[in-house]
C-alpha cells in the first residue's frame, strides 16, 4: 500500500499541476495622489498615528493597488486571481503557463514570476536563480495585578513576564493580529470569554475561503490565541490577556501552496491598515505539495521569499513581526523557513520547562550568515486551550511564537514611546545569549523585565527620532539603538576631560564593550549623515 501511495503521488506530481501559479507585477499605481492627498482613504486614524510615532513617511507602498489593474488581469482568458498585495504592488494568479505568460502584454505588467522558477524566461518574466528542490518537510515593582496561573506559570514566568504583569503591563491599548489556520470555537468557549466579555475581539477575516468566518476551519489558532489571550484562573493565563486582537486565516490546511504566502502577505497590509501593533504567526514555508514551488536553504536570504518580503515591508511600517521558527530541527533539512527567515523577523524557537533547548526546533543560521533564530520561548509541553475549552499540554515553536509575541506587547505597552527597533532591540540584548548567540537558541530567552529596565535607564523623555544609549549606568557594555532610517553611524567615546578613548563603526554590530574602563563618567559622540547626538555614560 505504501508504494502504491508514492506511485500516486508522482504520478500526481508530473501529471497533476497543468495549473500553475503565478505572481504579476504591475509598473505603476496612476492613482497614487489620490492618496497621498486623502491619507484616510487607505489607512485607519490609528495607523497613521503609529507611522507618526516612529517618523515613518507615507510611501508608494502604501497606495492601494490600481482595481483596474485586477479586474483586466480577472477578466483574461484562463486567469483566476487568487490574492493581490498594494505592498509588492502583484497579484497571485493561478493559470495556465501559455495564458500567464501572455499577460506580459499588457502595458501595465512589469513582469511575471512563476512559482515553479524553471519556468522563468528571459524578457518580462522575471527570472529567479535555480536551485534544487527539496521535498515537503513534513523583577522588582508594587504588585497591582497578580494572576492565579496554573500551569501556565512556567512558561510566562521565564520570560519575567508576570512582573510585567504585576505592574499592570497586560496588553491593554495593544492590538495584536494573529495569522493562522483557522480560530475553531473561539467565540464559544470558556477560556476566550474574557476576549468576548472585554470587547477585546476587534474582527478578522478568513482570506483562504474569502469570507468572514474565522470560528472554523481548524484548531491551530484557537492553540495559538490561547497563548496569548486565554484566560482560565488557575489554569491559564495568556501573556497579553488584556489585548485586543484581529484573527486573520492565511492558512489552508487543505493543500500547501505559495498561494498561502500570497494570502499572509494580504492579510498583513489589512493589519497595517488597521494601525496593528504587533503580528503573531505561527506558519512556516519550505517545502510545498508541487516540489517544483518549495524553496531550498538557499533561498533564506532575509528578502526573497514573497511572505519574507512582505514581512519586512510590515517592519518598515513600525509593527513588530514575531513568527515560529519551525519544527524541523530533527529532519534533514533543519533550518528556519519562511517568514521567520525575514531580516526583520523575530523568529522564536523552542526550549522545554527547565530551559533546555527542544530539539524539534528549527534551527540557524540563515543562508547568509544572520543569527536565526533570534530568541527563544518554551515551545514543549507548553500550556494552552483546545477547542473544546480544555486546558492542555502542546509541542511547536507554534505555541513559544505567541507566548513571546504576548510578551513584546505587554512591553511595549510599558514604553509607548520606543520605535518598533527600540523594542526589538531591548528584547535581544535581554537575551541570555546576546553575548554568544548559537545556531540552536539565537539569543536565547529574553527578560522582558530586564528589557524594561534598559529601556527605563536609557531615558526619561521620548527619543523619538534619537539613538538610544543603554543601559545607562552601566556595568560591561552599552548597546546603541538607531532611530528609523538610520542604518550605519559612528560612535566616539571621550574621558572626563575630553580625551577621546576610541571610536568605532556602528553599521554592523551596536554593541560597545566598556570592560577595560575604569569607574567614572564618559562622554559620547554619534554622528551619521543626518544626525548628530552627544550624551554622558556612567560606568560603574
Amino acid at each position: 500500500m505504501r508504494n502504491l501511495y508514492f506511485i500516486l503521488f508522482y504520478l500526481f506530481s508530473f501529471l497533476g499541476f497543468s495549473q500553475e501559479d503565478a505572481w504579476v507585477y504591475f509598473n505603476g499605481k496612476p492613482n497614487a495622489q489620490y492618496y497621498f492627498d486623502n491619507p484616510l482613504q487607505m489607512l485607519s486614524q490609528r495607523s497613521l498615528d503609529r507611522r507618526v510615532n516612529q517618523n515613518i513617511a507615507l510611501d508608494i507602498k502604501d497606495i492601494p493597488i490600481h482595481q483596474p489593474y485586477v479586474d483586466q488581469i480577472s477578466a483574461s482568458t484562463g486567469i483566476i486571481v487568487k490574492a493581490k498585495s498594494k505592498w509588492l504592488n502583484a497579484v497571485h494568479v493561478r493559470g495556465a503557463v501559455d495564458d500567464i505568460q501572455n499577460l506580459t502584454s499588457l502595458s501595465f505588467v512589469d513582469y511575471v514570476q512563476f512559482a515553479d522558477r524553471t519556468l522563468n524566461v528571459s524578457g518580462k518574466i522575471k527570472r529567479n536563480p535555480s536551485s534544487k528542490s527539496i521535498k515537503k518537510i513534513n523583577k522588582n515593582f508594587d504588585i497591582t495585578t497578580t494572576f492565579a496561573y496554573g500551569n501556565s506559570g512556567n512558561q510566562v514566568e521565564m520570560l519575567n513576564a508576570h512582573l510585567l504583569h504585576q505592574s499592570n503591563f497586560t496588553g491593554s491599548g495593544k492590538i495584536i493580529a494573529v495569522l493562522d489556520s483557522g480560530f475553531s470555537e473561539v467565540n464559544t468557549i470558556v477560556p476566550f470569554n474574557r476576549l468576548f466579555a472585554d470587547g477585546l475581539y476587534l474582527g478578522g477575516y478568513n482570506y483562504v475561503a474569502g469570507n468572514t468566518n474565522v470560528f472554523s476551519t481548524h484548531n491551530h489558532g484557537t492553540m495559538t490565541l490561547s497563548c496569548m489571550s486565554g484566560y482560565v484562573e488557575g489554569e491559564l493565563v495568556g501573556t497579553a490577556p488584556d489585548a485586543q486582537y484581529y484573527l486573520f486565516i492565511t492558512e489552508d490546511v487543505s493543500e500547501e501552496n505559495p498561494v498561502e504566502e500570497s494570502y499572509w502577505v494580504e492579510a498583513a497590509e489589512e493589519a497595517d491598515r488597521l494601525g496593528v501593533d504587533v503580528i503573531s504567526t505561527s506558519l512556516g514555508y519550505f517545502g510545498y505539495d508541487n516540489p517544483n514551488y518549495s524553496h531550498t536553504y538557499s533561498d533564506m536570504t532575509g528578502n526573497s521569499a514573497f511572505a519574507s518580503r512582505g514581512a519586512n515591508i510590515a517592519f518598515s511600517k513600525g509593527m513588530i513581526v514575531v513568527a515560529s521558527a519551525g519544527n524541523s530541527g530533527n529532519s534533514v533539512e533543519p533550518h528556519i523557513g519562511v517568514p521567520a527567515e525575514a531580516t526583520n523577523v523575530l523568529a522564536v524557537g523552542a526550549v522545554k520547562f527547565d530551559e533546555t533547548y527542544a530539539t524539534f526546533s528549527s534551527i540557524g543560521p540563515s543562508f547568509d550568515g544572520r543569527v536565526k533564530p533570534d530568541l527563544m520561548a518554551k515551545g514543549q509541553s507548553a500550556t494552552v486551550s483546545n477547542t473544546s475549552g480544555n486546558i492542555v499540554d502542546a509541542s511547536g515553536t507554534s505555541f513559544a511564537c505567541p507566548i513571546l509575541a504576548g510578551a513584546v506587547t505587554i512591553l511595549w505597552q510599558a514604553i509607548p514611546w520606543a520605535t518598533n527597533q527600540q523594542i526589538i532591540d531591548f528584547v535581544k540584548q535581554s537575551a541570555d545569549r546576546f553575548a554568544n548567540p548559537t545556531n540552536q537558541y539565537g539569543y536565547g530567552i529574553p527578560d522582558f523585565q530586564l528589557a524594561l529596565n534598559m529601556a527605563q535607564l536609557s531615558t526619561n523623555t521620548n527619543l523619538k527620532g534619537k539613538f538610544v544609549v543603554y543601559p545607562n549606568p552601566t556595568n560591561e557594555y552599552i548597546y546603541v539603538s538607531f532611530p528609523y532610517g538610520i542604518e550605519n553611524a559612528e560612535i566616539t567615546l571621550y574621558n572626563s576631560i575630553g580625551q577621546k578613548i576610541s571610536e568605532k563603526d556602528l553599521n554592523s554590530s551596536n554593541l560597545i564593550s566598556m570592560d577595560n574602563l575604569t569607574s567614572g563618567v564618559y562622554f559620547y559622540k554619534i554622528e551619521s549623515n543626518s544626525l548628530i547626538q552627544s550624551g554622558k555614560i556612567i560606568k560603574n
